[in-house]
């Protein structure tokens, strides 16, 4: 296992709240009036974590970013799930599995906030390709606020192949593209399904978007031709809950 560290109030929190057993110490600024750097300190030594405080400079310098907002944790950091978990996961989710697929979304911003729209949405998984994943790094679980800690992600091997046994196990695969005449309104994204986002720059790969059942677009009437990857992720998760009436 390697350790990383947490920085920033919501990541921190996240993780006492969702994945406690991982933080190993939380440092936090010395003399700090923020209520709820208090409140993170307590329910650390609540669950028996060492929390130290120290100076603001040494929270600059172990945490390698600014914007630690006055508190840090180290972390010990999973290693991402495979596509072995899977069906397990699809099992326990039935006809309401809902599925997230990033081909190749490397920006660790837009990754983290695609993670943080797909736990409000209360995803199945988030699928990533190992050899084009950005992983779980620090300034993606910051921009998860927290989500990265909630859903499983899964990176494979082969996201062919992936796609192929989500079909095999009754999921309709729907891709995102601008380059067709059908809008996702129009798709039925009810029951099992797994819609698939492509990377920042080319989108979906070739063999990627040819493995899909369906290719739809977000109708856009203004003078843009396309949106950020984790805006259109936020988009089509939650046209789907619409879709299904589901209150999650």
């Amino acid at each position: 296992m390697s350790e990383t560290w947490i920085v920033g109030i919501n990541p921190v929190e996240g993780a006492l709240a969702n994945d406690a057993e991982r933080v190993r110490e939380v440092l936090i600024e010395q003399n700090s009036k923020n209520a709820r750097i208090n409140e993170i300190a307590a329910a650390a030594r609540k669950r028996g974590i060492q929390v130290k405080s120290v100076g603001k400079d040494q929270l600059e310098r172990i945490g390698g970013e600014p914007r630690h907002q006055g508190v840090i944790a180290k972390y010990e950091t999973p290693p991402l799930r495979g596509e072995g978990d899977l069906p397990a996961l699809l099992e326990a989710a039935g006809s309401d599995a809902l599925v997230l697929v990033l081909d190749g979304v490397t920006d660790p911003h837009n990754l983290g906030a695609c993670l943080r729209s797909a736990a409000a949405a209360r995803v199945t998984a988030v699928i990533v390709p190992k050899d084009r994943a950005v992983g779980i790094t620090p300034t993606v679980r910051r921009a998860s606020a927290g989500g990265a800690d909630l859903i499983p992600v899964l990176a494979v091997t082969n996201l062919a192949r992936a796609l192929r046994a989500l079909k095999d196990a009754g999921v309709w695969i729907t891709g995102l593209a601008g380059e067709t005449d059908q809008s996702i309104y129009d798709i039925d994204l009810k029951g099992p399904v797994a819609l698939v986002m492509g990377s920042e720059g080319d989108g979906m790969r070739h063999l990627t978007r040819e493995t899909c059942d369906f290719v739809a677009k977000i109708p856009m009437p203004g003078n843009m031709e396309s949106l950020n990857v984790s805006v259109a992720t936020g988009v089509v998760l939650f046209e789907a809950l619409r879709q299904r009436g589901a209150k999650r």
